[in-house]
């Protein structure tokens, strides 16, 4: 049998958490992001455990992710026979991940406001 380490969210890491969360991010994408943040690569597995995410919850979050060019993954070749393990990463820095996030928030919010215009027009 192996020891392995798992990595948890501190007191802060969750209330950044949760605050991703209130602006609209899933909640397994903003966990993912959270965690990722914190750390220079992390395997699914270690993710699943760091996170309380089921795998299809980080399957999922990683795809999202994927798509916004914010990480990247790797294959390493598994200890025993099997399947190789997928190593993910960051390749932006947080910081640049929440300037994406605010740009994206402000466009949806503009377009609520432009809409709820539109809609007064038709009362008038």
């Amino acid at each position: 049998m192996r020891t392995e380490e798992v990595m948890y969210f501190t007191e802060k890491e969750e209330e950044f958490s949760n605050l991703l969360i209130e602006i609209g991010i899933k909640k397994n994408v903003a966990k993912v992001l959270v965690f990722l943040g914190n750390i220079p690569e992390a395997t699914s597995r270690a993710i699943e455990r760091g996170t309380d995410l089921r795998q299809p919850e980080v399957s999922i979050a990683m795809s999202y992710l994927m798509d916004q060019g914010w990480i990247s993954s790797r294959e390493s070749k598994a200890e025993s026979k099997g399947r190789p393990v997928k190593i993910y990463e960051l390749v932006k820095p947080i910081n640049d991940i929440m300037d994406s996030i605010e740009k994206e928030k402000k466009n949806e919010a503009t377009n609520q406001l432009a809409m709820i215009q539109k809609l007064r027009d038709y009362i008038v």
